[in-house]
């Protein structure tokens, strides 16, 4: 009978159905890193979101068998040592099409209209003063006509290319940083950092995409851009960033994510400076968090186990 220790189980608000074989069901609200391997001691199928399972720490569960990652993500596990153990991983796929994509436009209207920066001034009582029936303190941009430059072609990017182009908005998939070829559909990555007014990223977070945007890139980009973040916070040199809105280098960022989640240890990102400022907007890591979303994702991942009991793994990683 399979065991199956859920980790992490307050890192989503949704209905869990168990799956339908016969298990051993143990569930944490939540569980710190050192306490990942006794939790995970006698376990058949971890059920994990953010917790790292390195090499070192997978060789100590001889009886894993599989390891069910509550998200899409799955640069927290080490691949190539469960392909060594012959451990299934899988991931959940498709579950925030429509509300990542959704968030990502919250963020860029909320920047393109300066949403916050007016709601600043009346709240300060700029328009009881006004001379006539507005003010136009904070410049106001359409997105109709602007260049979107979307990283990351998956099924979020892809989406929030659907929604762009009902702006009428003109979009760019950037090909991969320092690639020797051009894919058909594709823009060169140094283009798009010259052309975009928006950038926003999709990407995985890799060794290679670590990073990806830096002092160099954001020098590159026009001062009117804006930067977007959905995706991973290490791919993006937050210090570099930070630099970049002082300087007024880029015109504004929206971000859901940090390199370190929670950033008990503090971020550059999270400067009091920074927070007050209206052109630069940060939510915490909730842009795939509708409750459709998080519903869709736990029903697929009761089916990623149930597969897996068949013999039939789906959402497969590793």
């Amino acid at each position: 009978m399979h065991r199956i220790v859920y980790l992490e189980r307050e890192s989503i608000v949704a209905d869990v159905r168990r799956p339908a074989f016969p298990h051993h069901w143990l569930e944490h609200p939540c569980t710190r890193q050192a306490e990942v391997g006794e939790r995970l001691a006698d376990a058949t199928i971890a059920i994990i979101n953010k917790l790292q399972l390195d090499a070192g720490l997978i060789a100590t569960l001889p009886a894993l068998q599989m390891v069910a990652v509550a998200a899409t993500g799955t640069n927290n596990v080490d691949l190539d040592a469960c392909r060594a153990r012959g451990i299934v991983v899988t991931n959940i796929r498709g579950y925030a099409v429509h509300t990542a994509p959704e968030h990502v436009f919250a963020l860029l209207l909320a920047l393109s209209r300066n949403l916050v920066a007016y709601r600043q001034s009346v709240a300060a009582g700029r328009w009881q003063q006004a001379e006539q029936f507005c003010f136009f303190d904070h410049p106001i941009r359409d997105l109709f006509g602007a260049t979107l430059a979307i990283i990351g072609s998956g099924s979020l990017g892809s989406g929030v290319a659907r929604l762009a182009e009902a702006f009428g908005m003109r979009v760019l998939r950037s090909e991969r940083k320092g690639a020797a070829t051009l894919r058909p559909g594709y823009t060169p990555f140094a283009q798009i950092l010259r052309e975009a007014d928006v950038i926003s990223l999709h990407c995985p977070l890799t060794t290679a995409t670590r990073n990806l945007i830096g002092a160099d890139e954001l020098q590159a980009m026009k001062h009117s851009a804006l930067l977007l973040n959905t995706a991973r916070g290490g791919l993006v040199d937050e210090a570099a960033l930070l630099a970049a809105l002082r300087q007024g280098r880029i015109a504004g960022a929206g971000f859901d994510v940090l390199s370190v989640e929670p950033p008990t240890a503090g971020n550059p990102l999270l400067t009091t400076e920074l927070l007050a400022l209206p052109n630069f907007l940060l939510t915490p890591h909730v842009a795939w968090a509708s409750q459709p979303a998080m519903q869709a994702l736990a029903d697929q991942l009761t089916a990623n186990l149930e597969a897996f009991a068949r013999g039939e793994p789906q959402n497969r990683v590793a």
